[in-house]
């Protein structure tokens, strides 16, 4: 009995030490990995620093786009991309939140709801150049259904002007800064739209998690004392759940900030010589015309305009990273 235990004894043992081995072996690859994207990403921001950090004057934020390098400035790509964040805000943070709360506190768990949380998750791996084709299709061109001709324009003899795309505009309730524009075209509105598409589901995913993160027992205890299901999730659910739903928000809006591929799809201009009137302007934003310098031959446009363009939409990227995380960090409610 006792050579029997000791040799599964020593197999036990042998096994362990071979575990650990490979254990060992697996954590020295991931930290080299790790390792190797850090100093990389150090070498990339250092070279981007030193190539640029002489062109980060007044002038990049205060000039529009010039022929001349030295009178060259980014004024209308970060007004331009500051208007397309609130109109990305403005359209996908109450959707976002809205379905994230109908999700996880009314909707029944059946076939429809597993159906959709499948397709919400998947939408969020989804390559953003595909929804800048769906954008262009829907919100620049409305399937081409207010084009001359069309049989919605023919049927309700609706008067558009004459173009690629036609186009009705009307003031709503006759007031005049309500004026729409059918399409949407290459305005502002329709690239809000399309990058608000983008980052729609990893709104509604962050808001589900945070909602989720909340403890059963809240919820119990305000309907013990009478509270209907509304003045559950309002006064107990999404005070306690806001720091998480505000931080995905944030990265998701720092995401969409970032994004390019959508906004050349949907038609947005490299130069843009003006500040725009209104939301249904023609619009340029900051990766447009960090990628518009970079294809420029001239060195002083292709690396040092391009590496303080970049220097300046990491700060914005890096803020809205260091808000996200002050937020979770300072208000996160832990159990």
């Amino acid at each position: 009995m006792s050579t029997a235990t000791e040799t599964i004894n020593s197999n036990f043992k042998e096994r362990l030490g071979l575990r650990q081995w490979i254990g060992r072996i697996f954590f020295v690859i991931i930290l080299m990995a790790t390792l190797f994207g850090l100093i990389m990403l150090a070498f990339l921001l250092a070279d981007i620093v030193i190539k640029g950090h002489e062109w980060v004057r007044p002038e990049l934020f205060t000039n529009f786009h010039s022929r001349k390098p030295e009178e060259a400035g980014m004024k209308s790509a970060i007004v331009g991309s500051a208007i397309v964040l609130a109109v990305t805000g403005a359209f996908c943070i109450p959707v976002g939140i809205g379905a994230a709360i109908y999700l996880e506190e009314y909707a029944p768990k059946n076939w429809l709801t597993n159906f959709i949380n499948i397709n919400i998750n998947n939408l969020a791996g989804v390559p953003s150049i595909v929804y800048g084709m769906l954008g262009l299709v829907v919100f620049g061109r409305m399937y081409g259904i207010f084009s001359p001709g069309s049989w919605f324009v023919t049927t309700f003899n609706i008067p558009v002007n004459p173009g690629a795309v036609g186009g009705w505009i009307f003031n709503l309730f006759g007031i005049p800064w309500l004026e729409i524009h059918l399409p949407f075209g290459r305005s502002m509105v329709a690239g809000g739209l399309t990058m608000g598409l983008l980052i729609l589901p990893i709104i509604i995913i962050s808001a589900r998690e945070a909602i989720r993160a909340v403890p059963n027992s809240i919820r119990l205890g305000a309907f013990a004392l009478g509270a209907t299901r509304w003045q559950v999730v309002n006064t107990n659910v999404l005070p306690i759940a806001a720091p998480g739903i505000l931080t995905g928000i944030i990265l998701a809006l720092s995401r969409a900030i970032g994004e390019t591929a959508p906004l050349l799809i949907m038609g947005a201009f490299s130069y843009v010589p003006f500040l725009p009137d209104s939301i249904w302007d023609q619009f340029t934003a900051m990766p447009i015309q960090i990628y518009n310098w970079i294809s420029f031959p001239q060195a002083d446009f292709r690396i040092h305009l391009a590496a303080a363009g970049i220097m300046v939409l990491l700060a914005v990227l890096l803020s809205m990273n260091a808000v996200a995380t002050f937020l979770r960090n300072r208000f996160e409610t832990r159990w």
